[in-house]
């Protein structure tokens, strides 16, 4: 975990990352993407051109870098991948910083309004973090996730998240546990960046009639998220403190169209056509989320409360690096059963028995699958709800075997 080696890249590729539009960094362990997506929403709807920056991708690689609105092309991909790959010169380089080294080279030569920045694994080394002075940051909720990088607490992690805190750039702070919360405004005292806290400064919430309550710097009264699921709010409003941070006062009725138009695929996504929609009987629905931790099955658990008209069964896969009893702890209250399988084409995936084991240990039914369509076939009673989660490489195969665009 160091900063060296993309640093050393980046100069030999002559810092683009000091010749970028204005960023909004953003981390945090679960909505770091869905909060991007949001903003990116709002911006374009605004008129603006948006370079965005995240990862994992789900199919394909180009994915990860979108320049003013599109994604990048395949051939552009390939020249600016050769050209870092010529200045790195054969030095020690992870896929990481090498890509995000490309992006940030990218990003340099198409002009645009704003750079949307993911952090990739924690934040004080990522290697996103070679941004000086961004606009504006964001730290959606911190909790346990990669602890065999980040630490074993959450208070070791929220010190991760906390070191893309720069002086000079507000920082928008979603609703964190104490431990978190303590540690980030430690950090931000040190530095003298001015934080802006949900529950203190902005806050959040569900309508009466469905649509966002927003109160912040402005009031704001905006139509429900495009996104499903009630933990889309708290992103929503993630974006919405950004934007306040960043000073970027845009017309509420590009907000409200935003909001609505927002896309982020495997985020509580109904799949409701393609070649595993079509193993579904009448009235049977299929769902997918990337979810992989215990703040995020908490996330889907809540979704799922509301999901009381159908049977929820699951499909679920999962790597060997994550807590598999922890993730569907929530969701087994709701779960009338399981089909597990390993995940295609990862070695460090769990197999679809220990898969299997796993939800058995939470209090759920569980079965061994062969494979993802031999899954889906098995959930997919009549009248019933079928949810693919447990991992965002998962949800990419599931997305390429369904033909679904990413």
């Amino acid at each position: 975990m160091s900063l060296d080696r993309v640093e050393r890249l980046l100069a030999a590729l002559g810092n683009p990352q000091n010749q970028l539009p204005p960023v909004i960094h953003v981390a945090g362990t679960n909505g770091k993407g869905s909060t991007i997506a949001f903003l990116r929403a709002f911006l374009e709807a605004a008129g603006l051109r948006v370079h965005v920056y995240t990862s994992p991708h789900l199919v394909r690689f180009a994915e990860r870098i979108r320049l003013a609105g599109a994604l990048i092309e395949e051939e552009a991909l390939s020249a600016i991948l050769a050209e870092c790959e010529a200045a790195n010169a054969g030095a020690p380089i992870t896929f990481f910083e090498i890509t995000t080294a490309a992006a940030f080279l990218a990003f340099a030569r198409v002009p645009a309004d704003c750079v949307l920045l993911e952090v990739g694994l924690g934040g004080r080394f990522d290697a996103t973090n070679v941004i000086s002075r961004p606009l504006a940051a964001a730290i959606t909720p911190v909790s346990l996730d990669h602890q065999h990088f980040l630490g074993d607490t959450v208070d070791k992690i929220a010190f991760e998240k906390a070191g893309i805190l720069k002086p000079g750039a507000p920082a928008a702070i979603a609703r964190q546990r104490p431990e978190a919360a303590a540690v980030i405004e430690a950090r931000a005292r040190t530095l003298g960046v001015p934080l802006f806290r949900q529950g203190i400064d902005w806050e959040a919430e569900l309508r009466a009639d469905g649509g966002l309550a927003y109160r912040g710097k402005r009031k704001l009264d905006l139509p429900p998220p495009g996104l499903a699921g009630p933990h889309q709010y708290d992103n929503a409003g993630t974006a919405l403190a950004a934007l306040d941070c960043a000073a970027l006062d845009l017309p509420v009725a590009a907000l409200a169209r935003g909001i609505g138009e927002v896309e982020w695929p495997a985020r509580l996504q109904r799949l409701a056509a393609g070649s595993l929609a079509r193993l579904l009987p009448a009235e049977t629905e299929l769902w997918l989320d990337g979810a992989h931790n215990e703040a995020g099955g908490a996330a889907l658990g809540a979704m799922a409360e509301t999901w009381r008209d159908k049977p929820l069964r699951l499909v679920f896969g999962m790597l060997k690096t994550h807590d598999a009893r922890a993730f569907l702890s929530a969701l087994a209250p709701f779960a009338a059963g399981l089909e597990a399988i390993a995940i295609p084409g990862e070695a460090n995936a769990l197999s679809a028995a220990e898969a299997a084991e796993a939800a058995r240990s939470a209090g759920i039914a569980a079965r061994a699958q062969p494979s993802i369509r031999a899954a889906v076939q098995a959930a997919a009673l009549p009248r019933s709800r079928v949810l693919i989660c447990g991992s965002l490489y998962l949800a990419g195969r599931v997305l390429a075997e369904n033909g679904t665009p990413a």
